[in-house]
Formats: C-alpha cells, sequence, structure tokens
C-alpha cells in the first residue's frame, strides 16, 4: 500500500541534540579525547582574552570547528558555517542547542591572530600526541619520518622578480595575461607576491614545478601516529634539516632509538646527526648518489633495518589521509605561520581518530 505523503507540521519537542547520535558513533570517542585536550589549555585560554568586554565564542569551540573541518573534509569556514545551521552531528560535536545561532565565518579569521599568538595549535596538538602516549599507543624505540609537499596558496601568475621595477598595469586585473617563455624561475630571484613564503618546487624530475610549503612528519612505528609534524620552506633541504630538528626535541633521551626514512635522507650530514642524538639511522641505502650510500654494512645488516624499510612505508597513509580527507593537500591560508597551524589541527585530527580505533570508549 503506498504511503501518503503528510504535510510537515510546527512541533515544540523536548530533547537532546545528542540523542539524534548513534551511540556507537566514532565522533563520540573522538569528541570525549577533545574536549579532554582542549580541557588542559584552560589556563591558556584564559590569558587569551580580557576580562571585560562582550563575550566572544568560546576558543575551544573554533578549534573543534577546525577538527571538524578536517574529519569530515569540509573546504572552507564559510561552507562549514553554512552547514552548522542545519547538521545536528555538528552541532552536538560543538555543545551547541539547536536553536543557537550558527557563528559567521569571520570569526575564525578575527580570531586567529590569538590562536597564532599562544600557539595554541601546536599544544593542541602536543595535548593529544600526550594522550596516545599515556594509552601505551606510543612507541619509544622505532620511529619514521618522512616530508611531502603542500601546494601553496598562489598561483605562478605571482611569482615575480624580486628586483623588477614598475611596469605596465596588466591587460585584465583580474586574470592578468603573462609570458614566461625565456625566463628561468628560480626561488633566490623570484618570490610570490600572493605569499613570499612560498617556494617553488617539484616532487620530482619531469614533474611541474608549483608553488609550495615542506610539510614534514615524525611517526612512531607501532601505530603510525604522529608525533610532530612541521612545515617549512621546500628549499630542498627542508626534510633532513626538520628531521634532525624533530629527532632532536621530540626523541629526548639516552636509550638509543631508531629513524627510519627514505632514500633522500641518505646523506653524510644526516646519518652523522642521527648518531650524534642516539639515533640509530635507519634510512633506505641510496647507490646511485655520488660517493656511494652513507649508511655503513653494520646498520643495514641488522634484523631490524629491514623492518624498520617496510613499516616506514605507512606514512605515505597518513600523507593520503592528510591530503584527502583532512584538506592539506593544499592549504588555506598565506603564510607558513598560518600554514603550520592548519597542518597541527589537520595532524590532531588524524591523530584522534588513530586513537579512538585503537582505544574505543569502555562500555
Amino acid at each position: 500500500m503506498r504511503g501518503e505523503e503528510r504535510r510537515q507540521r510546527a512541533m515544540l519537542m523536548i530533547m537532546e541534540v545528542g540523542d539524534r547520535v548513534p551511540r556507537e558513533h566514532p565522533l563520540r570517542r573522538v569528541k570525549e579525547l577533545a574536549d579532554a585536550a582542549l580541557t588542559q589549555l584552560s589556563p591558556v585560554f584564559d590569558e587569551m582574552y580580557s576580562l571585560m568586554g562582550r563575550p566572544s565564542i568560546p576558543p575551544e569551540r573554533l578549534l573543534k570547528a577546525s577538527l571538524l573541518m578536517a574529519l569530515y573534509t569540509v573546504r572552507s569556514e564559510r561552507m562549514f558555517c553554512e552547514q552548522l545551521d542545519y547538521n545536528l552531528l555538528f552541532r552536538w560535536f560543538l555543545a551547541m542547542d539547536v536553536a543557537e545561532p550558527s557563528f559567521d565565518h569571520s570569526t575564525f579569521s578575527r580570531n586567529r591572530a590569538r590562536l597564532l599568538a599562544h600557539e595554541v595549535a601546536g599544544e593542541f596538538f602536543r595535548g593529544v600526541v600526550e594522550q596516545a602516549r599515556a594509552l601505551k599507543l606510543l612507541s619509544s624505540e622505532h620511529f619514521t619520518v618522512d616530508g611531502t609537499l603542500v601546494e601553496a596558496w598562489a598561483s605562478l601568475k605571482s611569482f615575480k622578480r624580486k628586483d623588477r621595477g614598475p611596469g605596465q598595469p596588466p591587460d585584465d586585473p583580474g586574470n592578468p595575461t603573462v609570458n614566461f617563455r625565456g625566463e628561468q624561475h628560480r626561488s633566490a630571484t623570484h618570490e610570490s607576491t600572493t605569499d613570499p613564503e612560498a617556494r617553488l618546487a617539484r616532487k620530482g624530475a619531469g614533474k611541474e614545478a608549483r608553488l609550495c610549503y615542506s610539510a614534514n612528519a615524525l611517526t612512531e612505528n607501532r601505530n603510525t601516529i604522529l608525533i610532530d609534524f612541521q612545515v617549512e620552506p621546500a628549499d630542498g633541504y627542508s626534510e633532513r634539516r626538520a628531521a634532525v630538528a624533530m629527532a632532536d626535541e621530540r626523541l629526548p633521551g639516552s636509550r638509543r632509538v631508531t629513524l627510519g626514512g627514505d632514500k633522500g635522507y641518505d646523506t653524510r650530514d644526516f646519518v652523522a646527526a642521527c648518531r650524534a642524538l642516539q639515533i640509530t639511522p635507519h634510512v633506505a641505502q641510496n647507490h646511485a648518489r655520488p660517493g656511494g650510500t652513507a649508511l655503513d654494512a653494520r646498520t643495514a645488516r641488522h634484523p631490524g633495518y629491514a623492518i624498520s624499510q617496510r613499516i616506514r612505508k605507512r606514512v605515505e597513509e597518513v600523507f593520503g589521509w592528510m591530503k584527502t580527507i583532512g584538506g592539506l593537500r593544499k592549504t588555506r591560508y598565506r603564510g607558513r605561520e598560518r600554514v603550520q597551524m592548519h597542518a597541527y589541527l589537520v595532524a590532531a585530527a588524524y591523530n584522534l581518530v588513530r586513537i579512538a580505533k585503537l582505544s574505543p570508549a569502555p562500555a
């Protein structure tokens, strides 16, 4: 029998927003973990705001909104605020009532300076890492480092000579015609007028060059949870430079650990820097490099080296999630400081998903 389509009627209901979220929904565990990390940042939030004036949107709500954007691949803050008007799941995650109006997208921009000044995104990311450590999900001996390119929010048309003088006005201010024929583009002589901190880089020989940042990840090998995630200028040396800095800061102690990596890290300077930090470099050997590999047989013959080389490839799954789901294939912001904030929030979202899967809430 065909059902009858009934007209919607206005009604008064008394219910909790969380009643519409299934008890087994994976976002429940993510919300629990995120709230615990944000509670530890409450003293920092107190320093960010004045005791007088009109109350602003809670910073906890803004950070959790950024997590939702990464978890559900929302490509812009304006689009997120539009969805917040009708998405009960988002409202429940942000602890908002059904009748509470959505905040304006400009709220993100107005509060971003406060978040940057107090390095809130980095503290939040490190708080999530500490939760994973408290749950005994992290390896204390074996780690992996790798880097990838994140496309900057700038086009090649904005990549111009630093010493350029005044020229003719563009034929089309919105989309000017640019002739690159016969001109060599180098980061040493050119810079982007849109994002001066972006650098011209390519993924490999034969690939097109783009304005990019270098995103560098340090993961542990047990569950592939991010320990650190640093954004550097894509100058060709950033991967090894960031790897040494992250290892020095995040892998302290007198106990020797291993650090896996691809052939790009097989240089004498990087291997020597690792050994100076009491780290055994398990990097892939690059025999085609002039002078041969920097890794001797004492390390490569060990059975643990082969295991590190197999497990280190899992870091590519991290980059795949962050770019495909988290929206970090191309950054939304200009300037390395803002890109770093965005990267920390996407990395925190990835870690929260991993922790929620590995340590479900007790029944």
